[in-house]
């Protein structure tokens, strides 16, 4: 079959290295997402990818909000490693927590290590241009170390945050059950602290926890209206890596 996928099928030879594990779930949600975002017509049309899933790596939230405990970091350092031996042309790390560390993963790294970061802020910049009012939805750790509003303000965003009995009381129990595969519960509680952002300005809200849009693929249409989804942007920017783009 001549097709157009098929023609282009030597250009997806560029292989995916996925670092997940962080969690689970959410690995899970952005390798479908690479697969929705891929133009194809039969198997050989899509992108190889190699992936690690491992969700013993230490935890990120008690070494950035205290600075104490293990780090993540060199299991980051392994996994990555682990995914270029395996003939990744490229690392994703679909969660925006472990981001907190994106410039030490990427500074070694002998192949491309592509931001979360950078590929929201990408798709934010075609659907709100600056001053417009953005909010974030993470988790605290993530809040915590800023890395994601330094970014948005230096890009002339007005950046807010769910507030603290918001974060406490919807945002983090929400994610924690995420993980425990609870999503139509987790839902209910991510939906009115996204509300309560949008009523108080917020353009669109950032979904900057990996584990937040999996919850929402059940109303995927709510969320894409109102909600800039860091997963399938992450995604979406893999694959046009991919396809040379």
């Amino acid at each position: 079959m001549n097709t157009a996928a098929s023609r282009s099928r030597h250009s997806r030879d560029r292989v995916i290295g996925i670092l997940g594990g962080m969690g689970p779930l959410a690995t899970a949600d952005f390798m479908r997402e690479i697969i929705v975002a891929t133009p194809a017509e039969e198997d050989a049309d899509h992108i190889p990818v190699v992936l690690t899933s491992n969700p013993q790596i230490p935890g990120r939230i008690v070494p950035i909000m205290t600075g104490s405990g293990p780090s993540p970091l060199p299991a980051l350092h392994a996994q990555r490693d682990l995914l270029v031996d395996a003939g990744a042309q490229c690392i994703a790390m679909p969660c925006n927590t472990a981001h907190h560390w994106y410039d030490e993963l990427a500074a070694a790294c002998p192949v491309p290590f592509i931001s979360i970061l950078d590929a929201v802020i990408g798709e934010l910049k075609e659907r709100a241009e600056p001053p417009a009012r953005v909010a974030l939805i993470g988790t605290a750790a993530m809040l915590h170390s800023g890395f994601f509003q330094r970014r948005l303000v230096s890009e002339g965003y007005d950046c807010r945050v769910p507030n603290a009995g918001a974060l406490e009381s919807q945002v983090l129990p929400a994610i924690a059950l995420v993980k425990k595969n609870h999503l139509a519960e987790a839902e209910k509680l991510f939906r009115p602290a996204i509300e309560e952002l949008l009523a108080n300005g917020a353009v669109l809200v950032i979904l900057a926890c990996t584990e937040v849009p999996a919850a929402f693929r059940v109303d995927a249409a709510w969320m894409e209206r109102h909600c800039l989804d860091s997963t399938a942007a992450l995604a979406r920017t893999c694959v046009a890596w991919a396809l040379g783009r």
